[in-house]
Formats: structure tokens, sequence, C-alpha cells
């Protein structure tokens, strides 16, 4: 299997607060306001990995839920794995991999984020419990 086939696997924890609201992050690499998360290291499982990722992000300790979705980003091979999650422990504070974060509301959502990254959040705020499929271009959801 040639490099160009091969896919990456990352994972996103949507944090949800008693009323309602997502945690999104400021992504000090491009600006952008996403879920926290990122790729999963070859010998990591996912839970440990999505933890690791949000504690790295957020300072703060999670419990996942459920998983609410599955994306792949159809330009860079990536599958990401998203999961509601609740806040267990730790302080939220900005870190080297995030530079702001806010509580937000769904429609503030998708004010914010570009479709993309703002489907992730809301499929998890609406999920019914089995978790959304879609596939995307890195800025548009493709098919909806």
């Amino acid at each position: 299997m040639d490099q160009e086939s091969r896919h990456s696997v990352s994972v996103a924890g949507v944090i949800v607060d008693d009323q309602g609201r997502a945690l999104l992050i400021q992504r000090r690499d491009n600006g952008h306001w996403e879920a926290p998360g990122g790729v999963l290291e070859l010998n990591e499982d996912i839970i440990s990995g999505l933890r690791r990722e949000i504690r790295e992000e957020t300072g703060l300790d999670v419990e996942p839920e459920l998983l609410t979705g599955v994306y792949k980003n159809m330009k860079r091979g990536i599958i990401a794995l998203v999961f509601r999650c609740r806040a267990t422990g730790g302080s939220l504070t900005v870190t080297n991999e995030s530079q702001d974060f806010r509580w937000l509301a769904a429609d503030e959502v998708r004010t914010l984020s570009v479709q993309a990254f703002a489907v992730r959040v809301l499929d998890a705020l609406n999920s019914d419990g089995k978790p959304s499929i879609r596939e995307h271009d890195g800025i548009r959801v493709i098919g909806d």
C-alpha cells in the first residue's frame, strides 16, 4: 500500500456543560474554532487518545458518553471519530495547542466554525444515540 492510499484516524470530544453548550477551542496552528481533538498515536487505544488530546488542548479530564459521529475528510484521508463528553476534572485553560475557548449554543457554533467542523458539534448536541456518518472536503459537508 502506497502512502497516498493510507488514512489517518483522529478523535474529537464535544464537551457539553449543564446548560447544553459545547466547548470549542481556537486552535493555535490555524485559528479555526473546533471541538478539541487530534490524531491517534499508532499504539494508542481510542478512548485513551481522546482523553489525551482533550487534556492537551483544554486542561480538562473527560468521560466520553456517546460516539456521535464518524467523519471523513475526502481530500486528506482523515477519519474522525467524534464523542459527546462531559468534563470530570482538570481546569479549563489555554495551552500550547489552543489560544482561546468558548462555551457555545448550537446557533453560535454555526456562525463561528466552518460547516465541516460545526456539523460535528451539532450532531453531538442533537444525537439520538445513532452516530452520524458524513463526508466533507475540509470546509463543507458533501452530500447533505
